[in-house]
């Protein structure tokens, strides 16, 4: 696999990571298994995966641990990603809030430090931005634990262009998270119809702008994250399959209206997986691979087989028809939070 940048420091990774969260949370955690799970990251290393990511809020500390046991004995061959600025308040609803004060960052560093059991965090994000707090406090504590050696470089996920502004003007932004695929284009300047959101912690935040096109200008990572719509753009989903406590259950865009109104992408990405006797997951993140050079998609799965497909659309070659077709898809209906 050709490496991409993870910033301007140097440091080069495959150009697909493993999205570890729904591991431990989020989607059907009935079926969760910590050592099928931790075999399925010890498999994406053997394929050449290098970045993991995870983050402190994934229950509340379990992705953490389990990333820590599944890399054991491998650190030189991972790139771990994690982030904080969110607190649970209650595992079980889900419930938190965001606290970006210094002295909780430093604390959360700490303890993800313990829990995956490194000594250093290769990319860590500000999770989510603390609006009581100026970005710049944040920020500048976060830059202070790269100066400590406790971090080697910094994320932002879910921000607006003018938050990642005024953090790179502090210290330099190696790689922006957000959600990214082709139902949800908001870093693209392009949003869902219907896309009124929720007020949760956890929620999006609109980038102001074309956010893609400023990290790319700024030689900063751009990490999709559900670049697979949660499950949807692989066609497999139905709008009444998901069990109690899965976040797609009481999800806006999983809503039946929704579902079906949005049929129309996953028809047509099916029908250019089909001439290619490809997954539509592996188209979906073939467009995005062809999207722009400093994309690093991180799709999750639970799944040997899924993860094997996931790598290999790293050699699926769509036609700049292709391309263009899927460019052109409608906008999502239904708000993503």
């Amino acid at each position: 696999m050709d490496k991409r940048e993870l910033g301007t420091n140097g440091l080069r990774v495959a150009p697909i990571g493993l999205g570890c969260m729904g591991m431990s949370w989020g989607y059907a955690e009935s079926r969760r298994d910590d050592d099928a799970s931790a075999e399925v990251i010890r498999r994406a290393l053997d394929a050449g995966v290098e970045l993991l990511d995870t983050a402190a809020v994934y229950g509340d500390g379990h992705n953490e641990r389990l990333i820590g046991r599944a890399i054991a004995g491998r650190r030189d061959e991972v790139i771990v990603a994690t982030k904080g600025g969110l607190v649970v308040d209650d595992l079980a609803t889900k419930q938190m809030h965001r606290d970006g004060q210094p002295e909780t960052l430093r604390r959360q560093v700490e303890d993800s430090l313990s829990r995956l059991g490194v000594d250093r965090i290769d990319l860590y994000y500000l999770h989510r931005v603390d609006p009581d707090v100026p970005i710049a406090e944040s920020w500048g504590a976060l830059a202070e634990l790269v100066a400590a050696g406790k971090v080697s470089r910094l994320g932002l996920s879910e921000v607006s262009i003018m938050q990642a502004e005024a953090a790179h003007a502090i210290h330099p932004v190696a790689a922006i998270q957000s959600e990214l695929s082709l139902w949800t284009r908001d870093p693209l300047g392009q949003q869902a119809a219907d896309a009124s959101g929720g007020g949760s912690a956890g929620a999006g935040t609109d980038a102001g702008g074309d956010l893609l096109a400023w990290t790319r200008d700024h030689g900063v990572a751009f990490v999709p994250f559900a670049p697979l719509g949660r499950g949807y753009l692989t066609g497999t989903l139905t709008a009444e399959g998901f069990e109690d406590g899965d976040f797609r259950a009481t999800n806006p865009r999983f809503a039946a209206e929704a579902f079906a109104r949005n049929q129309a992408i996953t028809d047509e990405v099916a029908r250019i997986a089909d001439a290619h006797d490809a997954t539509p997951a592996q188209v979906s993140l073939a467009w995005l691979l062809r999207l722009s050079g400093n994309i690093i998609p991180i799709p999750g799965t639970r799944s040997g087989t899924h993860l094997t497909e996931n790598v290999a659309a790293t050699g699926l070659q769509l036609t700049e028809e292709e391309q263009l077709r899927l460019d052109q898809l409608p906008v999502a209906y239904g708000s993503r939070y």
